[in-house]
Order: C-alpha cells, then structure tokens, then sequence
C-alpha cells in the first residue's frame, strides 16, 4: 500500500514479497556495524521477521517502516519509516539504504516526507531518532531534519550505545 510520494520516490508498507530485499539489507555490513545483528540468517527468517515486525506494527499503529522505492524503475533503495520501540516514549524514525545509494539525497528525502506525514497527517506531538554514536552521517541526517539531541544511553535488546534525538511537531 502506498504511503507517501516524494519527487523521486514512493513509500509503502513493507509486504512478506519484499524478504529477499529485507535480507540483503539487513545482512549488509553497514547495518550490521551501525544498527545490528537482527540475527535473520534466511529469506524465510525475513519474511517471518517481516510479518512479526512491520506488518503487525502497521496493523497495531497505522504505521511502520517503509520500503523505499525510486519511481523512475520501481527499485527498492532502502527503508524509512516510524517504530515504536518499548525502550523509548515516543514514535522514532528509522531509515537504511543499500550503499550503491549513498549520498544521492535519497534517505534524505524520504525522511523529510516520513517527518511531515508523522506531523501532519499522524498528528504526532513528538518525534524520537536514535543513532550509534559513531555514524555521524546518520546524526547529520538527524540534524539536517530538525532532531536535537537529547542524551547517550544504551537501550535493549542488544545493549548497544545509543545517541538519542526528538523533535517537538505540535
């Protein structure tokens, strides 16, 4: 189902046909060194992952993460979306695209849409982003959209250090 359209891209909820992208994107380095291990060692496991997670978070909140597909060929670039996690208050905002991606604006632009729909359209009050410390592209992009940041702490499951970010909407 499509959610948001920007200039160069559509967004729309992740579905079980999409596993073998989520695969390769949550088995790249990149993910595994700056948002984790999701311990997802098969497409089955994807799929299965898929349903458990987004599919149910869309069902339960009317949002979730979102496939990010360029318009000009229907390719999926990445993910970005809203998640609610258990370890934080408020709703964050989470984002990942492949690296033949990188630095096109493409995450960027995606986030920026994700942001106005979770204050226009969701009527969030606030926004949450976390980040590993160490991904300063990732806090750049925090910044660029208008997230402050808040405090470090490490948050479960993995325990992980954690900059945290939010952003008033209303």
């Amino acid at each position: 189902m499509k959610i948001l359209e920007t200039q160069r891209l559509l967004l729309r909820t992740i579905t079980p046909e999409d596993a073998e992208f989520y695969f390769i994107l949550v088995n790249d380095p990149t993910w595994l060194q700056y948002i984790g291990d999701k311990g997802i060692r098969s497409i089955e496991g994807a799929r299965t992952a898929i349903l458990e997670g987004p599919c149910v978070m869309q069902e339960r909140l009317g949002h979730s993460l979102y496939i990010m597909e360029r318009k000009s060929d229907g390719k999926p670039l990445g993910m970005c979306g809203l998640i609610k996690r258990d370890s934080l208050p408020d709703v964050d905002i989470g984002y990942a695209i492949r690296p033949e991606h990188f630095g096109q604006g493409y995450t960027y632009e995606a986030a920026a849409a994700v942001v106005a729909y979770a204050r226009d359209t969701l009527r969030m009050k606030r926004l949450m982003g976390i980040t590993n410390p160490d991904n300063t592209v990732s806090i750049n992009l925090l910044a660029k959209l208008g997230l402050t940041f808040v405090e470090h702490k490490t948050l479960p499951p993995d325990n992980r250090p954690t900059n945290i970010y939010q952003l008033e909407l209303l």
